[in-house]
C-alpha cells in the first residue's frame, strides 16, 4: 500500500509538472510584452512603433502557442501481443460438424446449414473455442464467461509487458473492448485487479462495437493522448465467445457459431517522445464512419431473442450493402487526405463523366497502393475478404495476411487485425517507412480505419507470437482451402 500511495503522488506530481510548462511560457510572454511596451513608452517612440511592435508580438505568440505547444503528440505503437490458445481448446472442422449433428439443440437442417457454413468459410482445422464449448450441446454460462475472460486477458497482457519492458505502474491509461460481455464489475477493473495496476489509471470499457471495436479503442486513445501528454495507453482486445454462442433453430443467428473462434490481442500505445527509439509503428491517420441513424443499416447486425426466447445475433442481407457504403466512405476520408493529385483527379473526373456524361461509365478506384503497402482486412469469412479486395482492387498479395489469419484462426472479432499484422511481421514484409492500413468493421453499424507508418527494421518475429511454428506453411494453406 505504501508503495502504491507513493507512486500516485509521485504520478500527481509528474501530471501537475507538465501542466505548468504552457502557464509558465504564458506568463514570460505577457511579462516580455510589458517590458517591452514600458521600454518604447519611456523611450518616447514613435506612437506608430508602440502600436505595431506588439501586434506583430501577439501575432507571434499565437502561432508559437498554435503550432509548437498545442500542436498533438506523436503517438507511437509501441508492440503488440496475440494470444495463442491452447492446443486443448482446439476444434477440428470434423469435431464441430459431428459436434452441431449431435446436439440435441440443433435440428438436422440447422445442423446441416451450419455445415455448409462453416466448410465454404475458409477456416481451417486448427482454430479455437473455449472449454464450455466442447460439451455435446454446448453449456454456456457466466462463470464460463469469466474464465474465459481471465484464459485470454491474462496471459496476453504479461506476454505485452514483458516484451515491452513496462511495468504495471507505468500504465496510464487502460482500454478493454468485449462487444457482448459486460460483467460488473467491468472487465477494466477485472484487468486492474489481476495486475494491481496505479489508482488513478484512466480505465475504459467499450461494448457492443462489434469487429471494428479494437480501431475505435485506437481512436479513443488517440484523443485521451490529446489531454493526456507523456502518456502510455494500454488496449486489450478480445470477445468472450461463450456469450455469443446461439442454441436455437433460426438460420440467420447461426451464422456466428461457424466464423467466431477463441482470440484477442494487447496494444501498447504511447505518446512520450523517448518511445519512438523502441516503437514499431507510428499511428499517421485514423477516421471512423457510423452509420446507425439510418433503420436498415442499424438492423444489419441485431442482437435480439428468436421465437423460443434463445438470444442470438441476427446478421441480414443487407450487411454486406451497408459494409459497401461504410468502405466508400473511409475510401473517400483516406483518399482526399493521402492519395496524390492525380489519383484524385482521376476519380474527380469519373465522377463527372458518369453523372453528366456517360451514365454507365465506372467510377475510378483510386490505387491505394501508391500510399499503402499493406492491408489488414476485416476476417468475416473468404467470400467477404474477396469481395473487399475486388472493390478495392487489391491482389492476393494484399489478401495473404486476412486469408492466411482466416485459416489459422478463424474470425477473432475486434483482435483478427492484429493477427493479421503478426503475421506481416513473422513473414518480415513490413519494412521501415512502410504503410500498414487496418480497416475494421463492426455492428452499428460502423468502419474504423487506422493507418500505421512502420518506423524501425522488423525482424526476427517468425519465432515468436501467434504464428510461430505454423508461419511457414503460409499463404499456401490459405488460397487452397
Amino acid at each position: 500500500m505504501e508503495l502504491v500511495s507513493k507512486f500516485s503522488q509521485n504520478s500527481t506530481i509528474q501530471n501537475l509538472h507538465n501542466l505548468p510548462i504552457i502557464e509558465h511560457f504564458k506568463f514570460l510572454v505577457i511579462l516580455l510584452f510589458s517590458l517591452l511596451e514600458s521600454f518604447l513608452i519611456l523611450t518616447k517612440c514613435d506612437l506608430f512603433f508602440q502600436i505595431i511592435i506588439p501586434v506583430l508580438c501577439t501575432i507571434s505568440y499565437i502561432i508559437i502557442f498554435r503550432y509548437f505547444l498545442l500542436k498533438p503528440p506523436n503517438i507511437y505503437l509501441v508492440d503488440f501481443s496475440c494470444f495463442k490458445p491452447p492446443n486443448s481448446c482446439r476444434i477440428p472442422l470434423t469435431s464441430f460438424i459431428e459436434h452441431v449433428h449431435l446436439s440435441e439443440n440443433f435440428d438436422k437442417q440447422s445442423a446441416d446449414f451450419m455445415s455448409k457454413i462453416l466448410i465454404s468459410s475458409g477456416q481451417g482445422p486448427e482454430t479455437y473455442v473455449p472449454p464450455s464449448l466442447h460439451y455435446i450441446p454446448p453449456r454456456p454460462a457466466h462463470f464460463d464467461s469469466m474464465d474465459e475472460a481471465k484464459m485470454v486477458i491474462f496471459p496476453m497482457m504479461e506476454d505485452l509487458l514483458r516484451k515491452s519492458n513496462l511495468s504495471p505502474f507505468e500504465i496510464d491509461i487502460l482500454i478493454v473492448n468485449c462487444s457482448g460481455f459486460c460483467p460488473s464489475p467491468s472487465l477494466t477493473s477485472l484487468v486492474v485487479n489481476e495486475f494491481k495496476l496505479r489508482p488513478n489509471i484512466k480505465a475504459f470499457s467499450l461494448s457492443g462495437m462489434g469487429c471494428s471495436a479494437s480501431m475505435i479503442a485506437m481512436g479513443l486513445a488517440q484523443n485521451l493522448f490529446l489531454v493526456h501528454r507523456e502518456s502510455n495507453a494500454v488496449i486489450l482486445s478480445t470477445e468472450i465467445l461463450n456469450t455469443g454462442w446461439y442454441s436455437g433453430n433460426d438460420r440467420p443467428k447461426l451464422v456466428l457459431n461457424c466464423l467466431f473462434r477463441m482470440g484477442g490481442a494487447a496494444i501498447l500505445l504511447s505518446n512520450k517522445k523517448q518511445a519512438r527509439k523502441e516503437s514499431k509503428y507510428q499511428l499517421i491517420w485514423s477516421s471512423r464512419t457510423q452509420r446507425a441513424v439510418i433503420d436498415r443499416a442499424y438492423k444489419s447486425a441485431f442482437r435480439e431473442e428468436d421465437s423460443n426466447g434463445l438470444t442470438g445475433v441476427t446478421l441480414n442481407k443487407d450487411i454486406l450493402e451497408v459494409a459497401s457504403d461504410m468502405i466508400r466512405a473511409q475510401l473517400i476520408a483516406l483518399g482526399s487526405v493521402m492519395l496524390p493529385v492525380s489519383e484524385k483527379l482521376k476519380f474527380v473526373t469519373s465522377i463527372i463523366k458518369k453523372r453528366y456524361w456517360k451514365k454507365s461509365a465506372e467510377i475510378y478506384v483510386p490505387n491505394f497502393k501508391t500510399i499503402v503497402r499493406h492491408f489488414c482486412l476485416p476476417v468475416s469469412g473468404k467470400p467477404v475478404i474477396r469481395e473487399i479486395a475486388k472493390g478495392l482492387k487489391l491482389g492476393e498479395r494484399e489478401m495473404e495476411a486476412a486469408l492466411a489469419t482466416l485459416h489459422r484462426f478463424g474470425n477473432q472479432s475486434s483482435s483478427s487485425l492484429w493477427y493479421e499484422l503478426a503475421y506481416l511481421e513473422a513473414k518480415e514484409k513490413v519494412r521501415k517507412g512502410e504503410r500498414v492500413w487496418m480497416l475494421g468493421m463492426g455492428s452499428g453499424p460502423k468502419c474504423t480505419s487506422v493507418v500505421l507508418e512502420c518506423i524501425k527494421p522488423i525482424v526476427g518475429e517468425s519465432n515468436k507470437g501467434p504464428w510461430a511454428r505454423s508461419i511457414d506453411k503460409y499463404p499456401a494453406l490459405a488460397f487452397n482451402s
